[in-house]
């Protein structure tokens, strides 16, 4: 693996922990697709530094578990938006 990937996927884990940021504003911060977040978090990241995959992953597990929430926010704030503008 190319030093920059490891460096990348050390960055991401790092960042997911510190800010409990989601695989996309991740991958948004960073310049990369969600699955490249996804990727480096899941499978090089474990390769590299175990511990911090395992803090990553379970922000992510958090995220995913509490994604049915926000989607159902977000659609009322664009509903709510709608009838404001009408």
């Amino acid at each position: 693996m190319k030093d920059y990937i490891e460096e990348r996927a050390i960055e991401i884990g790092e960042y997911i922990i510190s800010s409990k940021a989601t695989v996309r504003q991740t991958a948004k911060r960073f310049g990369v697709s969600k699955s490249t977040v996804h990727k480096d978090c899941t499978e090089r990241l474990a390769r590299i530094n175990p511990s911090l995959a395992a803090g990553a992953r379970k922000v992510l597990d958090l995220n995913k578990s509490e994604r049915h929430i926000r989607g159902g926010i977000a659609t009322r704030e664009k509903y709510a938006h709608m009838h404001t503008q009408a």
